[in-house]
């Protein structure tokens, strides 16, 4: 039985990418792995998990300025940043692709995990495996995952600090 879906990669199609802290979900990804929901299902409870969990939250701060100095370093040359949202133990980018999605996440995870343990003075593995990502079907999808990551924040409980738009 195949239970993980393959990327789809892409160049110059929007794309909807989620990432989490390694110290996130680790426990609750391995509870929920055997279950017979659909991976969307899964996903979509993973994500009510860490709205509200405290587990892996590391971006307050100056961590959040880090990470998205980070992300905007490449922006306008491996990807094109539309909307992203900055949780305490997970990210939500809506991009174009310029380049293959996997050399853009290694980048982005990358960099940033060599940053963010030094400010945060610690070591290890920072970023889970993997990460989640949704190719954007059409223009309707698009509003849909913007107005997704633009209200995420305030949905649990945070400010609208967090998020970082093109458009506002």
């Amino acid at each position: 039985m195949h239970t993980k879906l393959h990327h789809l990669d892409l160049q110059e199609h929007y794309q909807f990418v989620t990432f989490r802290t390694h110290d996130s979900v680790e426990e609750y990804v391995k509870r929920i792995q055997n279950s017979t929901d659909t991976e969307k299902i899964k996903q979509y409870k993973i994500d009510q998990y860490l709205d509200k969990s405290q587990n892996g939250a590391y971006f307050f701060e100056d961590a959040i300025d880090i990470m998205v100095d980070t992300i905007l370093e490449e922006d306008e040359n491996l990807y094109d940043v539309e909307i992203m949202a900055i949780m305490p133990n997970h990210i939500h980018i809506l991009l174009k692709q310029n380049t293959n999605l996997d050399k853009i996440m290694k980048y982005i995870k990358g960099k940033s995990a060599v940053e963010l343990n030094k400010y945060l003075k610690r070591d290890g593995k920072f970023w889970a495996n993997g990460y989640f990502d949704k190719a954007i079907r059409d223009e309707e999808h698009f509003v849909s995952v913007y107005n997704y990551i633009k209200n995420n924040a305030l949905k649990a409980g945070l400010t609208d600090e967090r998020v970082f738009s093109k458009y506002e």
